[in-house]
């Protein structure tokens, strides 16, 4: 009884500290919500489209307006400008005008009638790998079409039925099916790495800030007192009012990336909650653990916001993990971004089984746990004043 009296006396002390404290509130709620706002409305259209693309026609006939035509029709390119020499698509290309130009030689249309070879020429920047690959792809698409169709005229008049000339062009024909993310929604991989990276930062940086305080501003002996010098009820009493936030916030996340966004759900919302029950409290342990190690507030943020960061180039959303080194796979487990990530695919993507997701679960348990280690370390610096004040 006098552990949940305790704690209940550190709860009402901490909850009297962000009425007063304006921080709070703003870490808690406003800039979170803001963040997630900002991230769904980047993403709200989802896939790029329309990128500008220059077109140099040497040719200027029938043929060469068709093909250009078809290029214009593709969702990803947007024939913007005609040029007149190759030097003017070069300086479009470096001013950012357009992400890249298209060339089509002389006799484009004599050499296809006379069954002689032919060239269309692109040069993408590759600086935008995305617009690289997108732009890329139609335009090839449109090229091989039309030199298909083009070859499917000329069979069919020399004899052939339609399904003979298509035969005799495509011998082998290659069929694709892209699963769990068919659209290819930048919004649908992406978002889901945005959201819970801000969630981590804000949780990360509002336990710290929390705990801090107590030693920088000398009240840590109070909130030690409050408790009756028991660590379990102080750390708890004062954690509880961020944990219930930031989890009612990691609902309205997915209910921000679900409802709002449409990223598909294919597996269980309830592992999923968990998830973010546990992702919270993993990042509460180690912002505990940062304080408790390095007994200074200013110090323990930089690095929580160092580690915080990191966290999202190790999860492998972006550049694959199975493609970095070995050493970076192994340093990607002190991150517990990686776990919930993992879990985010396999439930929300793949719609796998619930139990492929047990053990990162487990994982993220346990970061939540072993930092807790620390908390005699905690007790000390907290009751020892040559710890206060610091900046």
């Amino acid at each position: 009884m006098a552990f949940f009296r305790n704690t209940a006396k550190v709860l009402r002390r901490e909850l009297g500290r962000i009425v007063k404290n304006p921080i709070y509130p703003i870490l808690m709620v406003i800039l979170p919500v803001v963040a997630f706002a900002f991230f769904s409305e980047i993403f709200s259209v989802g896939v790029p489209r329309e990128f500008k693309v220059a077109v140099l026609d040497m040719d200027n006939t029938d043929l060469s307006r068709t093909l250009v035509s078809m290029m214009d029709a593709t969702p990803s390119v947007d024939i913007a400008y005609g040029i007149t020499d190759m030097i003017e698509g070069e300086e479009m290309v470096k001013r950012g005008e357009v992400v890249g130009v298209v060339y089509i030689p002389e006799n484009f249309e004599k050499d296809i009638l006379s069954n002689a070879q032919t060239t269309v020429a692109t040069y993408i920047s590759g600086l935008n790998i995305t617009a690289n690959g997108l732009v890329h792809k139609d335009i090839q698409t449109v090229v091989t079409t039309f030199a298909g169709g083009i070859q499917l005229q000329k069979l069919m008049k020399q004899g052939m039925t339609e399904r003979q000339a298509k035969a005799n062009i495509t011998p082998i024909y290659f069929e694709k099916h892209q699963l769990f993310n068919p659209y290819t929604n930048y919004g649908y991989y992406l978002l889901p790495s945005f959201l819970p990276m801000m969630l981590m930062v804000f949780t990360l940086m509002l336990a710290t800030f929390a705990i801090g305080t107590e030693l920088k501003n000398r009240t840590a002996a109070e909130w030690m007192a409050a408790a009756d010098n028991g660590i379990w009820a102080a750390i708890i009493g004062k954690m509880l009012p961020y944990t219930t936030m930031m989890f009612i916030l990691s609902l309205f996340m997915n209910v921000v990336m679900h409802k709002w966004v449409g990223v598909p759900m294919a597996g269980s919302g309830g592992v999923m909650t968990i998830a973010g029950f546990l992702f919270i409290l993993a990042y509460q342990s180690i912002a505990i653990l940062f304080v408790s190690v390095f007994a200074n507030m200013r110090l323990a943020l930089s690095i929580g916001g160092g580690y915080s960061v990191l966290a999202f180039s190790f999860s492998g959303m972006t550049f694959p993990l199975v493609a970095m080194d070995g050493w970076v796979q192994v340093a990607s487990n002190i991150f517990p971004f990686t776990f919930y990530t993992q879990i985010f695919i396999d439930q929300v993507m793949r719609g796998a089984p619930t139990y492929q997701s047990y053990i990162n679960l487990g994982v993220l348990a346990v970061f939540a746990i072993v930092p807790m280690l620390c908390l005699p370390r905690l007790k000390k610096i907290a009751l020892n004043e040559k710890y206060w004040g610091r900046t």
